[in-house]
């Protein structure tokens, strides 16, 4: 199978700090994948490096085959991205976010327009298409992050905590449509410190600590070793 990602010897430091130390990591094509390990364990400079926003300091990182670097183009349109925060613009109607997103990835607007209809209706938000980003309620921000992600039709969807402060409907909602999205084929990266969260989903996790991979194994496996 191919690899989805390729992560060797991967690392980052800012000043003194060791953000990433020599990570080494392969997640197959078409797995749903999970980065496990507290907050400050390098989990979000991994996907920032991935994503082009902070240069990696040493090690290579392939998306597909891509250089997130060298091939930052071809990388980066591979990648739908779910981040922890909310970078939206909070001004505009949530369907037109959708469409200047897809748009900026080289969608035409016609077919944009149809994509962005379909992830709304996916992640349960089409009817607040014409409602503006900030007028939604939490959970309802959750999801079009999601539907943002989704506009492009990426190989590899990343979502960092998704359901981090959401109730348990909601995370079990989001849940069904990640799982969902993987079913059809496409590569899920999920980073979380929830244990239960992993061993639902992921078919293996990660456990990154202080920069460094610790191990990586099935949900099972870990949870007979913990």
């Amino acid at each position: 199978m191919d690899a989805a990602l390729e992560l060797r010897d991967l690392r980052k430091s800012y000043g003194d700090v060791q953000a990433l130390d020599g990570v080494d990591l392969t997640v197959p094509a078409g797995s749903f994948f999970g980065l496990l390990g507290p907050n400050g364990a390098g989990k979000t400079t991994l996907i920032k490096i991935l994503v082009g926003l902070v240069r990696k300091t040493g090690g290579d990182a392939r998306v597909f085959g891509h250089d997130v670097e060298t091939d930052y183009r071809e990388a980066r349109d591979r990648i739908g991205l779910a981040p922890q925060e909310f970078n939206v613009d909070q001004f505009f109607p949530i369907r037109e976010v959708l469409e200047h997103k897809a748009g900026y990835h080289g969608v035409p607007l016609d077919q944009a327009r149809d994509r962005a209809d379909e992830v709304l209706k996916r992640v349960g938000i089409y009817d607040k298409r014409d409602t503006r980003f900030d007028w939604l309620s939490g959970g309802m921000k959750r999801r079009f992050v999601l539907a943002r992600a989704l506009i492009t039709e990426p190989d590899l969807l990343i979502l960092d905590e998704p359901t981090a402060g959401v109730d348990v409907q909601l995370r079990h909602e989001l849940w069904e449509t990640i799982v969902d999205l993987n079913q059809r084929g496409t590569t899920i990266l999920l980073t979380t410190h929830y244990i239960e969260e992993a061993e639902r989903l992921c078919d293996e996790v990660a456990i990154l600590d202080s920069g460094r991979v610790l191990d990586v194994a099935s949900p099972e496996e870990l949870m007979r070793r913990g």
